[in-house]
Formats: C-alpha cells, sequence, structure tokens
C-alpha cells in the first residue's frame, strides 16, 4: 500500500476537518478525491504533503509515517497545490533549474532532466519565457514539470484544472494519463467530475471530513442507481402514452418530465421491447426509447447529502 490513512484526524478548534479517515491506495493508481468545498480534501492531501500534521491517527506515504518520517517522504512525492506560488520574475528554463539544485541536481544532469521535463510537459517552445507571461494552462504544466524533476513515485494534485479553459483541461487531462502510463500513482482533487471519470482507476467521495465512499467508478455508479428509469419520447398525447404505459406490470411509475414520458421500472429491467409493443398495440408512435444514464456526477449527487463544515 503506498497511501494508507489509519484514523486520519485534524482539528481546527472545534472544527474538524477530518474525522477518522481510512484511505488505501495501491502503487500505480490514479486516485480521484471528490468532496464539496470544506470537504477535508486539500487538508488530506497537505497532510500527505508533509505541509501539516495531524491531531491523531497516522498517515503513511511509501511506508514512511507522516511527521515522523517526513524528510524520507518529501523525496518521494511531488505536490502541486491549487495555486501557482511566487518565483513569476524568472524565465521558465531559469525556474525549473532552480528547483532542480534545490534537489542536489546538478551539471550535465540538470540541463538533461530540465529539457526532458519540459518537453514532457510541452513547454519546450517556451524555455526562454518569463513565468509571468504564461497562461493559467501553461503555469499549471509548469508546477507539474517542476515536481518532475526529482521523479517522485508518488505525486499529490490539489484542483490541477481549477480555472482552466477547456483546451487547457484536455491538456493536462492527457499529461496526467501519460503520467499514470509511466507507473506514476496520482491523487488528484477536482470539481470536473467527467474528467476523473474518463481518467481515475478509482476515487473516494469525501464528505464533511469523513469518506462516504472509496472504490471504482463503475462501482459508484452501480451504487447510487435506484432500479432502472426508461424515457419514452412521442409525437402524440404524452399524457395518454403515460396513462397506457403506467398500467404495464414491469411499471412503479410513471410522469413526464421535460417533453419524455419517464418511467420507473422494476428491478434491474434491461429488456425495453415490452414497453415498445405497448406503444405500438395502442397507435402511439415511438421518436424515442433511452435508459437514463447514471454517471460519476448523478452518483455524487446521490451518494453525498450537500453538507459542509
Amino acid at each position: 500500500m503506498i497511501i494508507q490513512t489509519i484514523n486520519l484526524t485534524k482539528r481546527y478548534g472545534e472544527l474538524i476537518a477530518l474525522n477518522n479517515l481510512h484511505l488505501n491506495i495501491e502503487e500505480g493508481e490514479c486516485f480521484g478525491y471528490i468532496g464539496p468545498n470544506g470537504a477535508g480534501k486539500t487538508t488530506t492531501i497537505r497532510i500527505l504533503a508533509t505541509l501539516l500534521r495531524p491531531t491523531w491517527g497516522e498517515a503513511r506515504v511509501c511506508g514512511h509515517v507522516v511527521g515522523y518520517e517526513s524528510r524520507k517522504i518529501r523525496p518521494l512525492i511531488g505536490y502541486v497545490p491549487d495555486f501557482f506560488g511566487a518565483y513569476e520574475d524568472m524565465v521558465v528554463q531559469e525556474y525549473l533549474e532552480f528547483f532542480a539544485a534545490a534537489y542536489n541536481i546538478t551539471g550535465k544532469k540538470r540541463q538533461q532532466i530540465v529539457g526532458d521535463v519540459l518537453e514532457l510537459t510541452d513547454l519546450t517552445y517556451k524555455r526562454d519565457g518569463l513565468v509571468d507571461s504564461l497562461s493559467r494552462g501553461m503555469k499549471q504544466r509548469l508546477s507539474i514539470a517542476r515536481v518532475l524533476l526529482h521523479d517522485p513515485r508518488v505525486l499529490l494534485l490539489d484542483e490541477p484544472a481549477s480555472g482552466l479553459d477547456p483546451r487547457a483541461r484536455i491538456e493536462i487531462r492527457e499529461l496526467l494519463k501519460e503520467l499514470h502510463r509511466m507507473g506514476k500513482t496520482i491523487i488528484i482533487s477536482s470539481h470536473i467530475l467527467p474528467e476523473l471519470a474518463d481518467l481515475c482507476t478509482s476515487i473516494g467521495i469525501l464528505e464533511r471530513g469523513e469518506m462516504i465512499f472509496q472504490g471504482s467508478v463503475t462501482e459508484a455508479v452501480r451504487r447510487a442507481r435506484m432500479g432502472t428509469v426508461v424515457h419514452v419520447a412521442t409525437p402524440d398525447d404524452q399524457e395518454r402514452a403515460r396513462q397506457v404505459l403506467a398500467e404495464l406490470p414491469n411499471v412503479e411509475n410513471a410522469m413526464l418530465r421535460n417533453g419524455f414520458v419517464v418511467l420507473s421500472l422494476q428491478n434491474e429491467t434491461t429488456d425495453f421491447s415490452f414497453i415498445a409493443n405497448a406503444m405500438i398495440r395502442n397507435e402511439l408512435r415511438i421518436h424515442e426509447i433511452k435508459q437514463e444514464e447514471v454517471n460519476l456526477e448523478t452518483a455524487f449527487m446521490r451518494l453525498t447529502k450537500g453538507i459542509v463544515q
């Protein structure tokens, strides 16, 4: 287990930011950490980055205990906060060489590594540009380049796509996919749920400092699914269609919503031919029959209560 927390708790006076958090992340995972603002995501990441000490409980990174072996943990991690920070009067290459020197990377090796991370993050053409002149998306890529200089095993990313335009978000997502393919263990907190579903091998849903779900996206969707819901579109009398379909044995409820007849079906019904047959028997035309999609966004809304600190 490359990341493990046991009863991890962080208090600020009367405020409980984390409450007995249990977190287990295997090496090579891309773990999506989601939850409302104030749920405790940033607090968790800062503890794992050795920037905060827990009030009680334990956090381990690569087998080392946060707070007791922090000096051993720091060379193994790369932490990207949700804001860029200082040093904006440097040029890009100078910025990276400064941090490479901080990791005791010297001489030709430093030049090689800086060149490699610039190429990986697609910033080679900006190597002589001022950091202050970069767009927010480029600054985020530069932040990731910075934490790759010492080749860490674990990347801790706090809202890396926050405030980015669609193109910049796609570029960050593709970069993170490449890093995952390279074998990095990635923990990423984000509010952009569809992108996490596409990127992450597992997720954790945090609410009010407590983990309410940890597992795969598929499992989260399965748990959030409340029966089978089917949308039926007809150009004919929708109320009559609703009445006809409401009488069918497999239908628990039928209502009109957004131009569709919405049916709640019993159990996990997957064969919808009985709906089409009933419509045809009653001389009602069919434009569309589709099952309601349950995605990560839907799962998040159903599994959480919207409670904040």
